[in-house]
């Protein structure tokens, strides 16, 4: 389903000013991801605006695999792929598509462009066709194979399509213009030879298109009206359109727009790879990654993304986008619907001397003070508590509010409390604390009227379950981690990971299901882990409470 908050854009005036010039009937748009890694937030942004353009017009949205490059793909990205799509709450029309499902048309279209002159087979190396290409400031040179007859070039295509040819052997390059200012009409590569097993047609061919010649045969195959990429293709874009005019076919129009880049962070799934594949992080779908299944595990909702979409906007320009925004979106979306529990991460021991020894005390808590509907849950309170140890100070300054001897402060949803004696270690540390509790002050009331302005969290000890914490940072100290041009892996952070090992949650939380939301009073946002048993719960911290970005925007 669209966000309700998809807005017009200078690709929504387009298609308009197309609809009313009778240039396109049905809209139906596409997103063509290759299966070779996960699909990022940046991916995210594509997804939401060709399906999202869809539904607005009343069109369709093909999911297509344009899987040309056997040595890179694999079913597992698939797969991956189409999760991430139907988790953001996406639909596409019918089944998923693929560039292999075309692979016999290209090959025809190939050979009709060999025989009207405009595409030749070249025997040079890749070394040699690109020192011959020449730069943005010198022309390029002709191939010494650029003028091989018709017919010697389509038995030379035919013959590297029934493998007598060796990997880089030959090329098939189209015939344009190697003095062109724009370089990718310089005779660009159509086919390529690669004897390697394709996840989906098997050892059928091994010969295989470049993008630029397959994804606009795929368009037009699909009958695409607007085909809208990134803003990387625009100088591709000539190439596209020379494509489906010599060859003749439905010729959709091409738009681009501004990638999504985000600051802390790598927009490349090679990169990312790199980080996969040298353990750096848990797998593609590890938490501090910007793939989707990574923000999906760590506790982003799709309709957080979705927002944080919609508020940078379809824009021309590139630029990068502070990351604290996307943290922001997902602050307000996770206020409105998570269930609000007690957890206590560096717990300190609290008795509570003066209340009785063996009775349990089940007390009313609020699930969302957002959204009454939730309702409420019974918290068990008792003799024994924990209590964060950062939530006590035994030299307590003025504007300390919260726990500290011989001061008062109120319990969350249960009573006020005051500490009277401290207990330590051999080693002078803190290790338990003993207070008194006022019984007339339960959820904060008191027949005198008196206040406190120290309100803590707590867990009862006899109740809590143990749970371990992941505590999130940046991926990259950076804030370009590109700026280092000799690894970006100099960037790496590794502090990015705190675990908690033993941290003491409210019973409520041995419910927790997978892709629920929960804010741990006081702590921030914190969703359960994929790795979590019966035996051992895991959550990840999805976000803090404190939000940095309404800060700035703020001051």
């Amino acid at each position: 389903m669209v966000s309700k908050n998809f807005t017009n854009n200078f690709i929504t005036e387009i298609i308009d000013n197309d609809i009313k010039s009778n240039l396109s009937k049905k809209i139906i748009t596409r997103f063509p991801p290759e299966p070779n890694g996960y699909l990022h937030i940046g991916h995210a942004k594509s997804i939401y605006i060709n399906f999202s353009i869809a539904e607005k017009y009343g069109g369709q949205c093909n999911l297509r695999f344009d899987d040309t490059n056997p040595l890179k793909e694999n079913i597992e990205y698939v797969n991956s792929i189409i999760e991430d799509i139907k988790w953001l709450g996406f639909k596409w029309h019918k089944e998923p598509l693929y560039a292999s499902d075309y692979f016999d048309q290209m090959f025809d279209f190939a050979i009709d462009l060999i025989k009207k002159g405009l595409a030749y087979v070249d025997d040079q190396t890749s070394e040699e066709i690109k020192n011959n290409r020449g730069t943005l400031n010198s022309p390029g040179k002709d191939s010494p194979y650029r003028n091989r007859s018709i017919n010697e070039n389509i038995d030379l295509f035919q013959k590297m399509k029934n493998g007598d040819f060796k990997d880089g052997e030959k090329v098939l390059r189209a015939k344009i213009n190697m003095a062109s200012p724009n370089i990718n009409l310089r005779d660009p590569i159509i086919y390529r030879i690669l004897h390697a097993k394709h996840h989906r047609t098997g050892n059928k061919w091994c010969i295989y298109p470049m993008y630029d010649w397959a994804h606009g045969i795929e368009d037009s195959m699909e009958n695409i009206s607007h085909s809208i990429c990134t803003l990387e293709f625009e100088d591709h874009r000539p190439l596209y359109d020379w494509f489906l005019e010599k060859i003749n076919i439905f010729h959709p129009r091409q738009i681009e727009f501004a990638r999504l880049n985000l600051n802390f962070t790598v927009m490349s799934k090679r990169k990312l790879k790199i980080l996969v594949d040298n353990k750096i992080v848990d797998g593609w779908d590890d938490p501090r990654m910007p793939t989707i299944s990574g923000l999906r595990r760590r506790g982003y909702s799709p309709e957080s993304i979705k927002n944080f979409i919609n508020q940078t906007g379809v824009v021309k320009r590139n630029g990068v986008t502070d990351i604290s925004l996307l943290e922001h979106s997902l602050r307000e979306h996770l206020n409105q619907i998570s269930l609000r529990v007690m957890a206590v991460l560096n717990p300190l021991k609290v008795v509570i001397t003066n209340f009785p020894k063996d009775k349990t005390e089940h007390l009313d808590a609020k699930n969302n003070p957002e959204n009454k509907e939730d309702g409420t849950r019974l918290v068990p309170f008792s003799r024994e508590i924990y209590i964060e140890k950062t939530d006590f100070l035994e030299d307590a300054p003025k504007k300390f509010f919260r726990l500290s001897l011989d001061k008062e402060v109120r319990l969350l949803h249960a009573y006020y409390i005051t500490c009277n004696k401290i207990i330590k270690n051999d080693q002078g540390e803190i290790i338990e604390l003993h207070c008194e509790y006022d019984p007339k002050s339960k959820g904060g009331w008191t027949e005198d009227g008196r206040k406190v302005k120290g309100t803590i969290h707590w867990v009862s000890i006899s109740h809590a379950i143990n749970a371990q914490i992941n505590l999130y940072n940046r991926l990259f100290n950076n804030e370009n981690p590109l700026d280092d041009k000799s690894d970006f892996l100099n960037n790496y952070n590794p502090k990015s990971l705190k675990t908690v090992k033993n941290a003491k949650l409210e019973p409520s939380l041995k419910s927790a299901k997978l892709n629920s939301y929960y804010q741990f009073v006081r702590t921030g946002y914190f969703s359960l882990d994929k790795k979590s048993s019966n035996d051992q719960l895991h959550f990840n911290q999805s976000v803090s409470l404190r939000d940095s970005w309404s800060k700035k925007n703020k001051s």
